[in-house]
C-alpha cells in the first residue's frame, strides 16, 4: 500500500483555510511548495491534515521558476519518510489542493423558555405547546452559503432551509408538539472553489416533555387533570372550570373537543394546583394562571379522542377535523352526510345536527381524509362508521365540511308543580342543581326565557340540609349569549335555586258559539247575526282548583272585560242580542292565586264581527208587489164568484114561485100580492148581499 510519512509540523496547506491552498513541505527549517503530488497522493494528504478527502489536485504554471520540493514517486511508495524522499528542485509549477472538509464545523443550538441546550449535552427538553429555537452558526471563513436544518425520528425525516446571515440562521417552533421529538443538526453549504461544500454539526436531541396530562381514564384523552410546575405534579382543582376553559386542555394534549368536566372527591385533602378565576379566558399561559391549594377535590376532564370542531362560535360549531396517525384532517363535503353528522354531535356531547354547509368555517385545509364515510347513524364515534375502499385526491376551496350541531336541551326546573316552576337542574354528563350564588333577579329573568316561560315572577335560594354536588352557572356568561355548558363549572354548595316563570299556567282555550254556528279561537273568527243571541266560553286544562276567568274585550273605540270565577275550570259569557257594539277583538285570561303568588295566562285573540239588518232588495220588492197583485186577483175572483153564485140562487127561487102560482089558477089578486113580495123579498136580500 502507498503511504508516506508525514510530521504534523511538516506539511501544509498555503491558502484561505488549512484544508485549500498550494501544498508546502518544511525542509531543514524552511516552507517551499511540492510538486510532483497527483490526485492519489493528495488524497493521503488531506486524511493527514483531518481535511477529508481530495476533491481536486491542479498543477498551477508559476510565472518564474522557483525552488521546490520534489518527492521521488518510488521513494513515496517505498514507504520513506518525507524527510528523505524530498529533494529541492527548480520549477515553473505549484499544487493546489483542495480537500473536501474545507469548512470548520456548525454550532448547533437550541432554546427555550425551559433553558438553553448546547449539541455536546444532552439535548434539548422542551415542554409540549412550549416555543423552542434551533440555530446554526459557523466560524466566519467565507461569505454567503446556507444552512439546512435536518431532523431524523423513529417515524419520519424532514428538512428546513434559511440563508446564512451573518454566518448563522434561526429555525423557531411556535409550539412544541411529540412531532418535534428527535434528532437536529446544522448543516452548512457553500460554493466556492468552483465546488459545493457542507460542513454538519453534531446531532442535537430535542425531547418534548409534557407538563399536563390526564391520567385514570380509558384514554388520554379522559381522566384527572395533572400538571407539573416548578417540577412537581399534582392534580388540578376541580373550581373554576369550564367546559370552555377546558377545550384549551384539550387542544394542549393534541385531543379533540372538551366533552364535559366533572369534580372527583377524595377522601383527604391534598396539595393541588388552582387556576386563578378566569385567567385561562383572557388567553394567559396556563403556567402563569397557577397557585398553590389545599383541596380534597380534583377535576376530571373528558376530550374527544379523535374528532373536532375549528373556527366555529361555539363547542357545538366548525370546521370539522378528523384524526387518524397522530395527524388531523379536513373532511371533504362530499364524502359526508346527515348520518355521519349525527355521529360527530352524539361524540362531542352535542345535539343533533342543524346545518350540514361548506365554506361556513374557513377553506379547506391540507391534509384532506381520503374516504368517504358510510355511517349508519347509531355509531358512538366517527372512526367507528365503516369508509369506501378508493380514495380522493383532492378537496376544491371551500369545500371542507362544515358543522353546526345543536345545543343540548341541559336545563329544567323540577319538584315544581309545573315545567316552568321548581328547582333550576342543569345536566352536563349528570343532572346537578344550580347553586344559588350570584343569581338576582334581573340576572335570573333569562332562565325563564331559555326555557321558554315567558318572564321571571321570582327567584329564590333554598337552603338544602347536606352538602351537595352542584354547577355553579355563571350569570354574566349566560347573558352574553354564550351556551349553557360553556358558563359552567362544579362545586359543592348547600344552597341551590328555586324559580317561578309567568307561564307557569297552561294557555286558556277560548271558543264561541251562536245560532250561526260554532268557531273556535284558531280559525278566522265569529261572524253573528245583528240581535241574535251569542256565547263565549272559556276553559282551561286542569292545574290547580279554583281562580276565575276575565274576557277582555278592545275594539277601535272602546275596552271593557267581564270576570267570572272558574266552575269546573270553566266559564261562559252571554251576550242575549248581538249589536254593533259588541264587535271586536275577544281573549280569555285565567286568573290564579298559588305559591304566595299571583299567577295569570292568556287564550288567544278571538274576533267576533256582527251582520247589521238586511236592507230591502229588487228582488224582495218585486216578490211583495207579485203578491199582493195575487192577492187582488184572488179577492176579485173571489167576489164574482160569490155574485154569479147568488144570481143563479136567485133564478132558482124565482123559478119556484112562478111554478107555484101557476098550479093554483085562482086568486089572482092573492097571487098578485104574493109575487109581488117574493119580489121585494129577493131585491132586498140582493141590496143586502151587496
Amino acid at each position: 500500500m502507498c503511504q508516506i510519512c508525514f510530521s504534523s509540523e511538516s506539511v501544509r496547506l498555503g491558502g484561505a483555510s488549512r484544508c485549500v491552498g498550494t501544498v508546502e513541505l518544511k525542509h531543514q527549517g524552511e516552507w517551499r511548495p511540492a510538486i510532483d503530488y497527483d490526485l492519489r497522493k493528495a488524497a493521503v494528504l488531506c486524511k493527514h491534515l483531518d481535511c477529508g478527502s481530495a476533491v481536486s489536485a491542479v498543477i498551477r504554471p508559476k510565472s518564474s521558476p522557483a525552488d521546490v520540493l520534489g518527492i521521488s514517486s518510488d521513494c513515496f511508495q517505498s514507504g520513506s519518510t518525507q524527510s528523505e524522499c524530498a529533494a529541492p528542485n527548480a520549477s515553473n509549477y505549484t499544487l493546489d489542493l483542495i480537500c473536501s472538509d474545507l469548512l470548520v464545523q456548525p454550532i448547533i443550538q437550541a432554546s427555550s423558555i425551559d433553558g438553553v441546550s448546547e449539541a455536546q449535552e444532552q439535548g434539548l427538553t422542551v415542554s409540549r405547546h412550549s416555543n423552542f429555537t434551533i440555530s446554526c452558526s459557523i466560524q466566519p471563513q467565507y461569505p454567503g452559503g446556507s444552512f439546512q436544518l435536518t431532523f431524523n425520528s423513529t417515524n419520519t425525516a424532514y428538512s428546513y432551509t434559511q440563508p446564512a446571515v451573518n454566518h448563522s440562521a434561526h429555525f423557531l417552533f411556535p409550539a412544541a408538539v411529540p412531532a418535534h421529538q428527535g434528532n437536529y443538526s446544522c448543516v452548512y453549504h457553500i460554493y466556492v472553489f468552483s465546488h459545493n461544500f457542507t460542513a454538519e454539526s453534531h446531532l442535537l436531541p430535542v425531547t418534548v416533555s409534557e407538563f399536563v396530562s390526564l391520567v385514570g381514564g380509558p384514554s388520554r384523552c379522559a381522566g384527572t387533570l395533572e400538571l407539573k410546575h416548578l417540577g412537581v405534579w399534582r392534580p388540578m382543582d376541580s373550581s373554576d372550570w369550564t367546559i370552555k376553559a377546558a377545550s384549551v386542555i384539550c387542544e394542549h394534549l393534541d385531543c379533540g373537543s372538551a366533552i364535559s368536566v366533572e369534580w372527583r372527591e377524595d377522601s383527604t385533602e391534598k396539595s393541588v394546583w388552582k387556576i386563578q378565576d378566569g385567567c385561562i379566558e383572557s388567553g394567559s399561559a396556563i403556567k402563569e394562571c397557577l397557585q398553590l391549594w389545599l383541596s380534597s377535590f380534583s377535576l376530571y376532564l373528558t376530550c374527544s379522542d379523535s374528532v373536532r370542531l375549528l373556527n366555529g362560535s361555539s363547542l357545538c360549531s366548525g370546521r370539522l377535523e378528523v384524526k387518524s396517525n397522530q395527524s388531523w384532517s379536513s373532511v371533504c363535503e362530499a364524502d359526508f352526510d346527515q348520518q355521519d353528522a349525527e355521529v360527530v354531535c352524539r361524540e362531542l356531547g352535542c345535539g343533533p345536527p342543524s346545518v350540514l354547509q361548506g365554506t361556513l368555517y374557513g377553506e379547506v385545509e391540507a391534509p384532506v381524509w381520503s374516504k368517504e364515510f358510510q355511517c349508519g347513524g347509531h355509531e358512538s364515534a366517527l372512526l367507528d362508521c365503516r369508509s369506501s375502499g378508493s380514495a380522493r385526491n383532492s378537496c376544491s376551496p371551500g369545500k371542507a365540511v362544515g358543522l353546526t350541531c345543536s345545543e343540548p336541551h341541559d336545563l329544567r326546573l323540577v319538584g315544581g308543580a309545573s315545567r316552568c316552576a321548581g328547582s333550576l337542574e342543569l345536566k352536563l354528563g349528570d343532572w346537578r342543581p344550580v347553586e344559588a350564588s350570584e343569581w338576582i333577579l334581573g340576572k335570573a329573568a333569562v332562565i325563564c326565557e331559555h326555557l321558554h316561560c315567558g318572564s321571571l315572577d321570582y327567584v329564590e335560594a333554598r337552603n338544602e340540609s347536606l352538602l351537595r354536588s352542584v354547577w355553579r352557572l355563571k350569570p354574566d356568561c349566560v347573558q352574553s349569549g354564550c351556551a349553557l355548558r360553556e358558563c359552567v363549572t362544579s362545586e359543592y354548595s348547600l344552597m341551590i335555586m328555586n324559580f317561578t316563570c309567568s307561564d307557569l299556567l297552561v294557555q286558556p282555550n277560548i271558543h264561541a258559539s251562536s245560532m250561526d254556528g260554532v268557531f273556535e279561537a284558531q280559525q278566522q273568527g265569529l261572524q253573528v247575526s245583528s240581535r241574535s243571541n251569542f256565547t263565549i266560553s272559556c276553559s282551561i286544562q286542569p292545574q290547580y282548583p279554583g281562580g276565575s276567568f276575565q274576557l277582555t274585550f278592545t275594539s277601535s273605540n272602546t275596552a271593557y272585560s267581564y270576570t267570572q270565577p272558574a266552575v269546573n275550570h270553566s266559564a261562559h259569557f252571554l251576550f242575549p242580542a248581538a249589536v254593533p257594539a259588541h264587535q271586536g277583538n275577544y281573549s280569555c285570561v285565567y286568573h290564579i292565586y298559588v305559591f304566595s303568588h299571583n299567577f295569570s295566562s292568556e287564550s288567544r285573540q278571538l274576533s267576533v264581527a256582527v251582520s247589521p239588518p238586511a236592507a230591502p232588495t229588487v228582488h224582495t220588492i218585486t216578490g211583495v208587489i207579485l203578491l199582493l197583485i195575487l192577492l187582488i186577483v184572488i179577492t176579485a175572483l173571489y167576489f164574482c164568484w160569490k155574485a154569479s153564485r147568488e144570481q143563479t140562487l136567485s133564478r132558482k127561487d124565482t123559478d119556484v114561485v112562478y111554478y107555484n102560482y101557476s098550479d093554483h089558477g085562482e086568486g089572482g089578486s092573492a097571487e098578485d100580492e104574493s109575487r109581488q113580495g117574493g119580489e121585494e123579498d129577493l131585491k132586498e136580500a140582493h141590496l143586502k148581499s151587496n
